[in-house]
């Protein structure tokens, strides 16, 4: 676990979207990038309030992938927080 701290840690600091851009490169495939960015837009869909078919419609995100992260958006504490403040 200390090795997962150090990447939150060295995220949390970093306060230049391009240099998290650049360490994300780094650090991910760029499919793996694309699923997370497809996560996280299908997250923020949800809690937009639009239903299961517009997510869908709107991005590439599979049904299971949806499921887990609906799952997540309800009983989980990621998504909400983080989008909910960055929409402030």
């Amino acid at each position: 676990m200390q090795k997962e701290a150090y990447l939150f840690n060295t995220l949390a600091q970093i306060g230049d979207p391009k240099q998290i851009e650049a360490l994300l490169a780094d650090l991910c495939t760029k499919k793996e990038l694309s699923n997370m960015a497809e996560r996280l837009y299908a997250a923020k869909l949800l809690l937009e309030g639009k239903t299961y078919n517009q997510v869908m419609e709107q991005s590439t995100i599979s049904s299971a992938t949806l499921s887990r992260v609906s799952r997540c958006v309800q009983y989980g504490e990621g998504y909400s927080a983080i989008l909910k403040e960055n929409q402030s």
